[in-house]
């Protein structure tokens, strides 16, 4: 998939030593929201979790990982990922993080868009959810900004890495919202 900024690339070994060392430069910022974090800190774990996302992706199982590369300087800003949660409503999550240098910028907005035009367009998708811990400002305000609604808050839902309970901030796009936007813009 591509964007006017971006390409979006399936897991590959070619690219995990840039996952790996985007993940480094950010892991104080992401580990804050993100359980997964300490266990993708090595090249081993690295390695070993590409393999795992690249199987999920040739066998359409689990998450489908994609590699947010920008195309101008070929730099790894992050990664999104479309989670398969129910195949036969279909109904898919979207979840990604970005390295800190390069928040602010639009890019997984622009990344979010993609995604999600894949689902709703070739996948058929009648769900999209973006779920954000409550205190995860920045991830709520990308579910926002590309109009997906905000349908509640599932409270003391989670544990935080560092072990504070949170909520959970559940935001969903459906097929039908977009056919009635659709149809008001025409």
């Amino acid at each position: 998939m591509e964007t006017e900024r971006l390409k979006l690339l399936p897991p590959s070994l070619e690219n995990q030593p840039l996952m790996l060392e985007a993940i480094l430069e950010s892991q104080n910022e992401l580990s804050i929201f993100l359980p997964w974090v300490p266990y993708a800190l090595t090249e081993a774990e690295s390695i070993e979790n590409t393999k795992q996302a690249i199987s999920n992706f040739d066998n359409f199982e689990g998450e489908l990982r994609y590699s947010i590369i920008e195309k101008d300087t070929g730099r790894f800003l992050g990664a999104i990922g479309l989670i398969i949660r129910d195949k036969t409503v279909p109904f898919f999550e979207i979840g990604y993080w970005l390295r800190t240098s390069s928040v602010g910028y639009g890019f997984i907005s622009e990344a979010v868009k993609a995604v999600e035009k894949y689902a709703f367009e070739e996948l058929n998708a009648n769900r999209i959810e973006i779920k954000a811990a409550e205190h995860n400002l920045k991830s709520r305000s990308v579910a926002e900004r590309s109009g997906y609604v905000f349908e509640g808050l599932l409270r003391n839902e989670r544990r935080l890495p560092s072990g504070e309970l949170s909520g959970t901030a559940i935001y969903a796009k459906t097929r039908e919202q977009i056919a009635h936007l659709q149809n008001e813009s025409q």
